[in-house]
């Protein structure tokens, strides 16, 4: 079972690394600039999309930490 999800957390990040989409107006504005542009919107998306992961997993680590202080 480990083993299943460790091979799940690993396709996912390595998925989630070529994979650059973008929303519709963000593909509007895209279209009608520059390289420098494009660019700077993919990397505004990739930021803004860092801070949920971030918490949930903050989130489920104090969770863990909590479960495992209450066995001992």
């Amino acid at each position: 079972m480990c083993k299943k999800k460790l091979i799940l957390f690993l396709v996912v990040i390595f998925i989630g690394k070529k994979s650059f989409s973008q929303c519709a107006m963000c593909k509007a504005v895209v279209e009608g600039g520059d390289i420098n542009m494009a660019e700077g919107v993919n990397n505004g998306i990739t930021y803004l999309m860092v801070f949920p992961y971030l918490l949930v997993g903050l989130l489920f680590y104090f969770i863990y930490r909590h479960r495992t202080k209450n066995k001992i």
